[in-house]
């Protein structure tokens, strides 16, 4: 019998139950989204008159295209750095040397402690007392993404290249390789396949927090498209939520579908014997990655 990563392959009685239950689960959700419908239409969501704005050309290119534009660059910037982020801190966070691997701890833990919103906001309110200008909102939404989602990378990181046996580096010792050789040339590479789906989980949280910058009015999807089309638009507050809900929906589907063709691409082109690494907070509902995680700190 075949297994996965977290669980065995079901018999012919667990297939059974597990179709039945997925049965009843659409049942239920099916219902619950017929009432949704009936309370809409209800109150009149469902009127041509209040989705007509969103048939408009102008509405697109006035509010929402800049909005996503918005998201997309603030998005797009945080990310890099924040995967350079987690790649330096997470490195050195496995530092032989003392004086390198606990400052850079006290950075991880310290930051991946702080609320993502009051960071953006501490960032915000500093940001004038340390620049003569500049578009502070963008700074502070990018600032607080990168800090955060990179201290949590730097953890992902760690994990992953822990998570390759140790008889990958105690091989690579004893051919003459260098630390340096050994972590570029054997554990990262094995390491980042094993690390993908909790970068990828990662990614997609970093894309939705571009929207707590509608607290500090940066201009992004969020912003124009819940909060500005709205007041333009009178009664228009329920069409304007599920739009920029699907567009949301739509960018994260985009994002995994690439991260997902990047893994299988990588998959095919290496080996690994590491364990994939469980997504952050996967902790919480029992999953664990394998190979000897907790070995080193």
């Amino acid at each position: 019998m075949s297994t996965t990563v977290l669980f065995d392959t079901p018999g012919p009685r667990g297939r059974v139950r597990n179709h039945l239950l997925t049965a009843v689960s659409v049942l239920v959700v099916g219902g619950i989204a017929y009432w949704v419908y009936l309370g809409f239409d209800a109150k009149g969501q469902f009127e041509g008159k209040i989705w007509e704005p969103f048939l408009d050309p102008y509405t697109w290119e006035t509010w929402i295209i800049p909005g996503l534009i918005g998201t997309l660059r603030a998005a797009g910037l945080a990310a890099v750095l924040a995967l350079a982020f987690g790649a330096i801190f997470g490195l050195a966070r496995l530092s032989d040397h003392a004086w390198i691997r606990v400052p850079a701890g006290l950075v991880v833990e310290v930051f991946r402690a702080i609320p993502l919103l009051l960071l953006i906001f501490f960032i915000f309110y500093l940001a004038p007392a340390m620049m003569g200008g500049g578009d502070y909102a963008f700074m502070a939404v990018v600032l607080g993404l990168t800090l955060y989602n990179g201290s949590v990378l730097a953890e992902v990181v760690r994990a992953g290249v822990q998570a390759v046996p140790k008889g990958q580096s105690e091989a690579a010792y004893a051919v003459g390789m260098r630390k340096n050789q050994v972590m570029r040339l054997v554990l990262l590479p094995q390491g980042v396949t094993a690390m993908m789906p909790a970068i990828v989980s990662q990614l997609v949280v970093l894309l939705k927090d571009t929207a707590l910058g509608y607290i500090i009015a940066y201009v992004d999807l969020l912003n124009t498209g819940f909060k500005i089309l709205p007041a333009v638009f009178f009664g228009s507050l329920i069409p304007a939520a599920i739009v920029i809900g699907v567009i949301y929906v739509g960018l994260n589907m985009a994002l995994s579908y690439l991260a997902h063709w990047f893994e299988r691409r990588s998959r095919r082109s290496r080996k690994t014997a590491a364990a994939p690494v469980a997504p952050p907070g996967a902790e919480a509902i029992g999953l664990r990655s394998g190979g000897g995680l907790d070995s080193t700190d």
